[in-house]
Parts: C-alpha cells; sequence; structure tokens
C-alpha cells in the first residue's frame, strides 16, 4: 500500500477512534526491519501528538502463519507485566479500514541492540549489557510460564517432529543449494534425537537482541516482533537466542560476541531466571541453526526474484554452511 492511500485510510480510521472529525495524521513513514508491512504515523488531536505503530499483513495471501497478525494480537494480550510488551490499542480484521485486518501500538522511544552490538550499545559498561541480558532472559522465562490455553487462536502445541519436516518444503525453493549441502544429515540427527520431555507453552519465536527494545540507559521497554508466536517447546526460544549469539554458528564470528554475553551465559541466565536445569539444550540449538540456514536460503531466492528486496540476506548467505555445521557439532 504506497503512503497516500493509507494516509487517506488512516484519517477516517483516526477520526472515529479519536472521536475527532478535525484530527490530522503526520509523520507516516515505514518502518525499518525485516518484518513486513509495519507503519509509524503520528496522531495530531486537540493540540496533542500521539505516536503510533501500524502493523498490516501482505496484500494477497492467506492470512495465515505469519501473515495472520492477529496471531500476534492474541499472544500481546495474554502477556503479564513481567513480560515488557507493547500494549495493542486498536486491533481488528473489518476490511473497510485498511482492506485486511491490523493492529495498533504506541511507538516506543529507544532502539534495539544490533547483531554487533555496535552504536549506541558501546557505550554502556559491560555490567549494563550484562543486566540488559538478564532482563531479556526474565522476560523470555515470564513468557515461557503463561498458561498456553489462554491464547486459544494461537492453536494447540506443535509437535517436536512437525518444527523440524515443516522446513523440508522450503528446501527445494532456496538460492544457493550448495550451501545447504549438511541438511540430510542434521535433519536425521534431530529426527533422531528428538526430546521427550520438555515445558510447553507460548514461544515467541524469533527472540534476539533485534527484538528486544531498550531504553537509551538499557531498560528493556518492550518485547516486540511476535509474527512467530506459537505454542510448543518453550525451549525453542533459548536455543534460538543462544545460536544468534554463538560465534562459532556464524561466518562473520568476530563480529558476534563482541559486546553481549555469549550462548553459554545466556542459557546459565535464563535457567536461574526459569528455575532449574534445562535439558537438551543442544538439540535446540541446532533446531534454530537448521531453521535459519534454511529460511536464509528461502529469503535470499525471495530477494533474487524481487519477490521481496532485502539485501541483508546477501550478507546472511554466508553464514549458511556455519550455521549447518555448528547444528552438527552440537548434534554429534
Amino acid at each position: 500500500m504506497e503512503l497516500d492511500e493509507l494516509q487517506q485510510r488512516l484519517i477516517p480510521f483516526c477520526r472515529e477512534k479519536y472521536e475527532d472529525p478535525s484530527l490530522n495524521i503526520v509523520e507516516l513513514f515505514k518502518m525499518p526491519g525485516h518484518a513486513g508491512f509495519a507503519y509509524g504515523f503520528t496522531v495530531e488531536s486537540n493540540g496533542q501528538s500521539d505516536k503510533w505503530y501500524l502493523r498490516l499483513p501482505p496484500p494477497d495471501v492467506k492470512l495465515q502463519g505469519t501473515a495472520d497478525v492477529l496471531r500476534q494480537v492474541a499472544a500481546l494480550q495474554v502477556m503479564p507485566e513481567e513480560v515488557p510488551h507493547c500494549e495493542v490499542k486498536w486491533s481488528g480484521e473489518d476490511s473497510k479500514w485498511f482492506g485486511r485486518p491490523y493492529f495498533i501500538v504506541p511507538q516506543l522511544r529507544g532502539d534495539v541492540v544490533r547483531l554487533d552490538g555496535a552504536g549506541w550499545v558501546a557505550q554502556l559498561d559491560q555490567s549494563q549489557r550484562n543486566d540488559m541480558a538478564r532482563q531479556a532472559v526474565q522476560a523470555l522465562a515470564a513468557i515461557h510460564k503463561v498458561d498456553w490455553r489462554s491464547a486459544s487462536y494461537l492453536g494447540s502445541p506443535m509437535a517436536f517432529e512437525e518444527d523440524v519436516t515443516r522446513w523440508d518444503r522450503f528446501i527445494e525453493k532456496v538460492a544457493d543449494p550448495h550451501r545447504l549441502e549438511l541438511v540430510p544429515e542434521v535433519r536425521k540427527l534431530l529426527l533422531r534425537n528428538l526430546p521427550t520431555d520438555a515445558p510447553v507453552g507460548i514461544f515467541h519465536g524469533d527472540f534476539q537482541w533485534s527484538n528486544l527494545f531498550y531504553s537509551e540507559q538499557g531498560s528493556l521497554l518492550a518485547v516486540i516482533d511476535w509474527e512467530l508466536v506459537g505454542v510448543g517447546a518453550v525451549l525453542n526460544d533459548i536455543g534460538w537466542f543462544a545460536t544468534f549469539n554463538d560465534p562459532l554458528a556464524w561466518f562473520d564470528s568476530q563480529k558476534r560476541g563482541l559486546y553481549m554475553p555469549q550462548a553459554e551465559e545466556l542459557i546459565e541466565l535464563y535457567m536461574q531466571a526459569y528455575g532449574g536445569k534445562l535439558v537438551n539444550t543442544n538439540w535446540y540449538r541446532a533446531l534454530a541453526a537448521y531453521k535459519f540456514a534454511i529460511i536464509t536460503g528461502f529469503n535470499l531466492m525471495l530477494h533474487r526474484r524481487g519477490k521481496r528486496h532485502d539485501p541483508m540476506w546477501e550478507t546472511s548467505k554466508d553464514s549458511m554452511e556455519t550455521l549447518l555445521s555448528r547444528a552438527h557439532s552440537l548434534l554429534d
């Protein structure tokens, strides 16, 4: 949707919600990141300015999986205070407003942590960065303790085997398939070593620094970008978080771990927050690396074919092989 068209849709929407027929929309822009159709805008009403974040699904797609934005709403609405998150102000599936489902939350002031920890994070001391990690895993543990039945819209728990095999259909579509030569062997090891007992609940699905929004002083303001939220083995999240902070899993290993705590320390902090010893953490780390290698190849294909422009995948592709190698070593 072009910004001009979106503005013409936002004006009557906001005028009705604010009950102000003279309200104006200013500073409408596409939000940065890789989360799809997300926009920031400011409402001016009665001498007051409010900043909002609007999320829409892609046009002309089935409203399921990541395209079903109301899944995010369902998750956000059951999160306790212990999980810093954005409160949903408005949401719905009435197409009269934007032609598709939507949700709107307040914009926050602050920033996420970049992969290499550079920028504002580099100005903080190590104790502050350690505290940021502690806040993150405490929020993660609180997410995992939410009763998944309270968000029935998310469906039933995903089986362990399904979380391995559901990526099969993407493999034949990836760009640079030669980088995925280890996929069959890693897949076999994952299926051979399926966990038999693990806590089940709501998982975020993409828990990493770029989806953790902090104040400039390092206070966690919100866990954001819930488009991969689901119900299943909650240790998926700590495996994912650990993988994104494991220099051995990445081609650009020298850029990882320069500032923020690394995989083993994050797992230890999570154990303290969740309570009790974790089992099979290497399996979840391997699954995360396996998933992201395939996801990278698939998104690289979309980028190169002009279906979804995102040059980031041209850089991420260099880690497809190292991710799979790391997965293999964790399972072997």
